[in-house]
């Protein structure tokens, strides 16, 4: 069997960790190595030959899509199958990725299934994918939260229960009298997303917000997200109505009223992202504080 060289490029840890997860239980042949940005990715495909790559495209020091300039740039990296990881589906981030020689796109958040689709199709088109799938697993069908949850729990589903956040809770933006009922937590948001799961999107109610995490409130779905889930943040605050999409997973699920059947749930969402651009958007978001938004989840 043929060695087939794959290189994972993300600045957070736990994505890259889910992400050689999912490709080791579906390829045990496969060989993965991963780095933190794409300096240090280009580095290593300087050294050594790959034959997929796997980047994230907001990262520090270099971007995804520099690095993947750079790769079309080298006479032996041209046919090298480049697979953007990314939340930015917008039709200009697209266009710009085409334009620079990306060979596919999965977007975040993405289950194990839509990335292996994907890394199949890349592996296909070079003629590595048959002698790859000889000594692959018959079957792989757990999707991305579950897989992340069964990583971090050491395979304890019970260690992982749906609970309040154990660590301190995100530092609010404004100080307000605490709401009596859910549909009043609802109105008195400090600000307005979209939250971004396999399972669909979901507009939410932003309560809280640190560098580290923050505090959602969204309205209960059939589809209920889970613990460890990875997710995006679609984050609107401010006079322009600025967008930033942060990368992270569901630490903790909880009812929002004392009562199970509550229409509510609250969510604490960490976020994973190590860049600095983003860093510094939260810190001005918190330090200037939100303008109050009205709200109405589902319109």
């Amino acid at each position: 069997m043929s060695k087939v060289n794959v290189l994972v490029v993300d600045d957070a840890p736990f994505i890259r960790d889910l992400v050689r997860k999912c490709l080791r239980n579906a390829f045990p042949g496969m060989v993965i190595e991963d780095a933190v940005n794409g300096r240090k990715a280009m580095a290593m495909l300087a050294k050594e030959p790959f034959d997929l790559v796997l980047c994230d495209w907001e990262m520090p020091e270099m971007s995804g899509l520099e690095l993947l300039t750079w790769c079309r740039q080298q006479p032996e990296m041209k046919d090298l199958q480049f697979i953007m990881v990314t939340s930015r589906g917008d039709k200009e981030n697209v266009i710009q990725a085409i334009q620079a020689g990306v060979s596919d796109f999965v977007g975040k958040p993405f289950t194990n299934e839509q990335l292996l689709t994907k890394v199949k199709k890349a592996l296909s088109k070079i003629g590595k994918l048959e002698s790859l799938m000889a000594g692959a697993p018959a079957r792989v069908n757990s999707a991305f939260a579950n897989d992340s949850l069964s990583a971090l729990t050491g395979g304890k589903p019970e260690a992982a229960k749906v609970a309040a956040p154990a660590a301190a809770p995100a530092k609010p933006l404004l100080n307000a009298p605490k709401p009596q009922t859910a549909a009043a937590a609802a109105q008195t948001g400090r600000g307005q997303g979209q939250l971004r799961l396999a399972s669909g999107t979901q507009p939410c109610v932003i309560k809280a917000l640190s560098l580290k995490e923050a505090l959602l409130v969204v309205r209960r779905s059939a589809a209920l997200p889970q613990v460890l889930e990875g997710a995006v943040l679609d984050l609107e605050q401010g006079e322009n109505a600025e967008v930033a999409r942060l990368n992270g997973y569901l630490h903790a699920i909880a009812a929002l009223e004392p009562k199970p059947e509550s229409d509510w749930l609250q969510l604490t969402f960490k976020f994973v992202d190590q860049d600095a651009q983003k860093l510094d958007y939260l810190s001005r978001l918190i330090a200037r504080g939100t303008q109050q938004k009205h709200f109405t989840p589902g319109a």
